[in-house]
């Protein structure tokens, strides 16, 4: 069943509609608000805020069903971390433990002590000076990296044009670039 013919059940009052609507699109609507607030409980609730939010919406009569309803959903969540950002007056914490900028490869051989803690202390300063961009560029480098969406998926997202996203990307890269070289970064 289609998202569309979920909702116009739900509508009609099969709440059991709206469950798989929900368990359909966790991952993809959880995963971008646990990068930005990176807290799992506050992730947590604003994951059931963005639900109450679609709840409140559409029991309204105030969705308008385009066949976007994913898009739509994570634009809700987005906005919501962007409040509590507002709110917080802070920038979401950035750990080297957490999500690092960079996957490892599978290899052929297990790494020697030094050569993990040389990727540890590289993924650490990446993402320290990932913390340093602008805001808009480091959302893209976080959701394309991060939670590995495609740039088509982050335009729409974050209401922007796919080009647009592209250039954010494009940038955050040219600022990573200069920093790495005015502090005299090793990686």
């Amino acid at each position: 069943m289609t998202d569309s013919v979920l909702i116009g059940l739900y509508i009609d009052g099969d709440n059991r509609a709206f469950d798989v609507l929900v368990l359909r699109h966790q991952q993809k609507i959880f995963t971008p608000i646990l990068i930005f607030v990176k807290d799992q409980d506050e992730a947590n609730e604003i994951f059931q805020l963005t639900f109450f939010k679609i709840i409140e919406t559409i029991n309204a009569g105030k969705y308008n069903d385009e066949g976007k309803f994913l898009p739509w959903a994570i634009r809700i969540a987005h906005n919501i971390c962007v409040d509590r950002f507002r709110k917080n007056k802070r920038y979401p914490h950035q750990s080297g433990d957490d999500n690092p900028l960079v996957y490892e490869k599978e290899g052929y051989y297990e790494e020697s002590r030094e050569e993990k803690m040389f990727k540890e202390q590289s993924y650490e300063k990446i993402n320290k000076l990932v913390a340093l961009l602008p805001t808009d560029q480091r959302e893209v480098i976080m959701l394309r990296h991060y939670a590995d969406y495609s740039f088509k998926e982050i335009a729409e997202m974050t209401n922007v044009s796919i080009n647009t996203a592209l250039g954010r990307m494009r940038y955050a890269v040219i600022n990573l670039r200069k920093m790495i070289a005015d502090y005299g970064i090793m990686l």
